[in-house]
């Protein structure tokens, strides 16, 4: 049986980097598994990557409003919105999210990750066919807040239960796709609208609102087929079930391999640690050194990834582009298409890299170049603003461009993070804050700029400039290193002495069920390997 008060961890704060070609599991360096090979572990990523669309969609939808700005037959539609109406136009879906987030935390511990996506897509296709169909701007409205209900259910669920049913080797690579695919839904939608820009009907807005249904309908046909979390499972007292997806999507079927013993036995370790402390209410995150941390570095990157100037250039970059004289709706377009098909670049490669270079080095790098882009560009709108020249606006899309390169550089990381450093009694209340806290500044973000813009044109960029000095400060302190580490035992990083180590825990257990292979055939165990 596991241990259900698994010794403390003697294993040093630090992530120590495993020799080449293994991965790190208990403390022990195992081989990599070459996923190509295994049949099931094909399929398992093959589901992965199907999950990985529901941010495929959020980042369509996103661009997608962005581009509909710049379309004629939407301007006059809706009676050109400006202001206070634009501002509650575009912040619509996020008032829907911030609703959405009071039930999701409980729906998808109750009834499972799988069935939170399920859910989530359903009420999308509903606000999807309301949007495409709109007869003025309040159904236009009202379909945005149905539609964020439902994508807060989904972009609560899909992240979890990716980092929960992935080989702990690609767990983080594969989390961290989930969050860079937001740039694979903006560069088919900018293209789209810059696409429907010829179309001389409605349709060059309708259109777009319309295909935001294909990666819902895509989810939904298979995600039935998918595995359940096995944390969940575990959770549930399902044991059998947990130990048999391990088996099936992690062993090719064999029960009795070494691995999948010991990470059942390590993921048993972690819930019942939590059951015992009763770690699973929202006060807990306030009860301990090393929860209070991972709230408030939670807190600062959710706020963070909405509030570096970025929501200027995701939802009124037409307003933006205007202050500096790039007006033709084309160039518009063509802007906006061609930043979006960078960042799609520039995450997917980000994201084969999350563990290589570390995330807290990559939210440094990312927070300083966007503050001094952002910087460059304030500078050249305001002297546009005072004598209007055309190699200052050349100027302004050049420094936009860079400005986009160094936000994306940690845009894809904020999941993955989240979910690794929470246990699993929080971990869907912790991300679930999470998605508040990227939701209330959107909101925010979204109403306030169309009026700030308005009123205050280039001079409003001067808030983000001092935002972002602040949010270097913030990172430089207080962002953990996590990388190489499995989910479980990232506790070590933020509880220190109070920590238990989970790992030691499991292998005990699988030692005493006599699975390591050295007990089985006189072979050498890699669980007998210690490598440093």
């Amino acid at each position: 049986m596991v241990s259900f008060r698994p010794p403390k961890t003697t294993q040093s704060a630090v992530p120590l980097k495993p020799p080449k070609g293994h991965f790190f599991f208990a403390g022990r360096a195992y081989p990599r598994v070459a996923w190509w090979k295994r049949a099931n572990l094909r399929r398992l990523y093959i589901y992965i990557v199907v999950l990985i669309l529901t941010n495929t969609a959020n980042g369509f939808d996103g661009s997608m409003m962005n581009g509909l700005q710049s379309l004629t037959y939407w301007q006059d539609y809706f009676g050109e919105p400006r202001g206070a109406m634009l501002g509650f136009f575009n912040s619509s879906m996020s008032l829907g999210s911030l609703i959405g987030l009071f039930f999701t935390p409980y729906l998808i511990d109750w009834k499972g990750r799988k069935i939170g996506v399920a859910i989530g897509c359903v009420i999308m296709l509903i606000a999807v066919a309301i949007q495409t169909g709109a007869q003025n701007i309040g159904m236009f409205i009202a379909a945005r807040l149905i539609l964020g209900f439902g994508d807060t259910i989904v972009l609560g669920s899909a992240p979890l239960l990716i980092a929960e049913i992935a080989h702990p080797q690609d767990r983080a690579i594969l989390v961290t796709l989930s969050g860079a695919s937001y740039h694979s839904g903006a560069f088919i939608a900018s293209w789209v609208t810059y696409g429907t820009l010829q179309l001389k009907s409605d349709w060059s807005w309708r259109l777009p609102s319309l295909l935001q249904s294909i990666c819902s309908l895509i989810i939904l046909g298979f995600i039935f087929f998918m595995p359940e979390s096995p944390r969940w499972l575990c959770n549930k007292d399902r044991h059998e079930e947990a130990l048999a997806m391990f088996a099936r999507w992690h062993g090719e079927g064999d029960a009795d391999d070494e691995f999948v013993q010991l990470e059942y036995a390590e993921v048993r370790a972690a819930i019942a640690l939590d059951r015992e402390h009763n770690r699973t209410s929202w006060s807990d995150f306030l009860k301990t050194k090393g929860n209070r941390k991972r709230i408030i570095i939670i807190t600062a990157i959710g706020f963070f990834s909405q509030w570096s100037g970025n929501g200027l250039i995701s939802y009124y970059l037409k307003y933006v582009m205007d202050n500096v004289g790039l007006t033709d709706p084309q160039t518009q377009l063509g802007i906006n298409g061609g930043m979006k098909t960078l960042a799609l670049c520039e995450n997917f490669l980000f994201a084969f890299l999350v563990d290589k270079l570390g995330r807290r080095p990559i939210y440094l790098i990312s927070t300083i170049g966007t503050f001094v882009m952002f910087n460059i560009f304030t500078i050249i709108s305001a002297r546009y603003d005072i004598e209007p020249r055309a190699p200052l606006g050349k100027g302004f899309i050049v420094s936009i461009f860079f400005y986009g390169i160094f936000y994306d550089i940690k845009s894809g990381i904020m999941a993955g993070y989240t979910t690794e450093i929470l246990p699993y009694g929080l971990r869907a209340k912790g991300f679930t804050w999470l998605n508040f806290c990227v939701t209330a500044a959107l909101f925010f973000n979204q109403f306030v700029n169309g009026i700030a813009l308005d009123a205050l044109a280039w001079k409003y960029y001067i808030c983000y400039c001092v935002f972002l000095a602040f949010e270097i400060g913030v990172i430089y302190f207080c962002i953990v290193e996590t990388r190489y580490t499995p989910m479980e035992e990232i506790a070590k990083f933020f509880d220190g002495a109070d920590a238990v180590d989970v790992g030691e825990a499991a292998l005990m257990d699988v030692k005493e069920q006599g699975i390591a292979r050295g007990e089985k055939d006189g072979s050498v165990s890699h669980i007998e390997e210690v490598t440093k």
